[in-house]
């Protein structure tokens, strides 16, 4: 998209969200080349593993809250992950109602698998970036955070 095409706030949001979409689907094809068990989950069901690998421990409701999605979907993508033994279901220590997810060992490895693949092939492509580029993208990325935690 022209530069011209960004001076305006609803040009800025169009050029976010094509650049956005398109860099979340090529990190999502980075992904797909693996080939392996990691293929087989949907991006949710990757994104529930990750949470629980990377923020520890969670009820689903949590991790739905997390997420961003509606408690029923969630309980269908935890179905799917502990049917692959990527995630465990405990009961909770104050709580007989309520269950807390952890992280398998198989599960964290494919978190951490997926993460390194998908971040070698950034690294790459921002090695192609001038320094100016990536200095402009180093402050962009806590907005860009914030704007995703909105």
């Amino acid at each position: 998209m022209p530069e011209a095409g960004t001076q305006t706030d609803p040009g800025l949001a169009t050029a976010m969200r094509i650049s956005v979409s398109r860099l979340a689907r090529r990190l999502r094809v980075e992904r797909l080349g693996l080939g392996g068990p990691e293929t087989a989950l949907s991006d949710i069901q990757l994104a529930a593993l990750a949470a629980l690998e990377r923020k520890g421990p969670m009820t689903p409701g949590e991790l739905a809250e997390h997420e961003k999605v509606q408690p029923p979907s969630m309980t269908r993508v935890i179905a799917v992950l502990e049917e692959r033994g990527l995630v465990l279901r405990e009961p909770h220590s104050t709580d007989r109602r309520q269950v807390i997810l952890t992280v398998t060992p198989d599960g964290r490895d494919l978190v951490q698998r997926v993460r390194r693949l998908r971040e070698a092939w950034l690294a790459q492509r921002l090695q192609e970036l001038t320094p100016e580029e990536r200095q402009i993208l180093r402050q962009a990325a806590p907005i860009l955070e914030k704007i995703s935690q909105s």
